[in-house]
């Protein structure tokens, strides 16, 4: 899969061309630290040392999904929600999450072939014959595409609904297994803005709003899980589970201030969906471990070194 992840990679900074130092998408971002506070109600569904309801400590990048990190914020764009939880042992865990409601393909190599496929358009702005041919081979993509499409400039990173779109497996203290997908909700709720308005903000509207936002108060997500049914597609990210599952509160994200000891200079920051603790496993999704191998390439690439264990 080596192999494969490096082909991605390469497709990608073909799409929004190489940017020493940056990663090959999600390149420009604003970090921020908190604290995650996990409810009760979390301690019932995993083991995991963060769900047990002492505050641990957090790091978040807030992101637009192009890799050019010279890429306008009012331009119609995914945006992302990083957030990496410090445990008490002194390791990490990660979740990884999109205002989107599910991913464009199934398996690392539909991702070759869809980035390959909507390459300098750029991404799926504006489809022609290589796109359109590559949906019409592959329906499972249209829900993802269509919300994409539908995406309006957001009025602020802390306004916006972010999705891990991958399955995990909770494990509680029983050894009872659920698998979950998580939602960040925005405290301040969710809204966006008008074309004209966002750039009427200027290039960097997103994160000089955010700046703005933590000097007066905390940005406050709530954190929930959807439990899946029986019949649901856990290991499917293009699936949407049905709106009925039971969904639980788990959590809160309450990020403080700017982070700018990380992400800067040569400190190498890495989300990576893999990254799992005891009381959380992998489903047989294999995206995320394809994402996991495609940022290592990135960060080789752009950090000049091997990926560090750990990171």
């Amino acid at each position: 899969m080596d192999a494969l992840a490096r082909e991605g990679v390469d497709l990608l900074h073909e799409t929004y061309g190489r940017h020493e130092g940056h990663r090959a998408v999600h390149a420009k971002g604003t970090v921020c630290r908190g604290t995650f506070t996990a409810t009760p109600a979390a301690a019932r569904l995993t083991r995991a040392a963060h769900m047990q309801g002492e505050s641990v400590p957090v790091v978040a990048r807030f992101s637009n999904g192009a890799g050019n990190p010279s890429t306008p914020d009012f331009v119609q764009d995914g945006r992302g929600l990083a957030v990496k939880l410090s445990l008490p042992d002194g390791s990490r865990t990660d979740i990884m999450a999109l205002n989107l409601p599910c991913f464009f393909v199934r398996t690392p190599e539909d991702f070759v072939k869809f980035t390959r496929a909507s390459k300098r358009l750029p991404v799926i702005n504006q489809p022609g014959p290589r796109f359109a041919l590559y949906l019409a081979t592959h329906r499972e993509a249209l829900r993802a595409v269509r919300a994409f499409l539908a995406l309006k400039p957001p009025a602020s990173y802390a306004r916006l609904r972010y999705n891990a779109l991958h399955a995990f497996r909770w494990v509680n203290a029983d050894g009872e297994a659920r698998d979950v997908r998580y939602s960040w909700l925005p405290e301040a709720g969710e809204a966006t803005i008008g074309g004209s308005e966002a750039k009427q903000a200027g290039r960097d509207y997103l994160r000089d709003e955010l700046v703005e936002r933590l000097g007066r108060e905390p940005v406050r997500f709530r954190l929930w899980v959807q439990i899946a049914g029986p019949d649901d597609p856990v290991a499917d990210p293009t699936a949407v589970w049905p709106e009925e599952r039971e969904t639980v509160e788990v959590g809160t994200l309450e990020l403080t201030e700017l982070e700018t000891g990380r992400d800067t200079g040569g400190d190498i920051l890495v989300f990576d969906p893999t990254r799992v603790t005891d009381g959380i496993e992998l489903t047989d999704d294999p995206l995320p471990r394809f994402r996991s191998q495609a940022y290592s390439v990135s960060v080789e690439r752009r950090a000049g070194v091997a990926r560090p264990a750990g990171l």
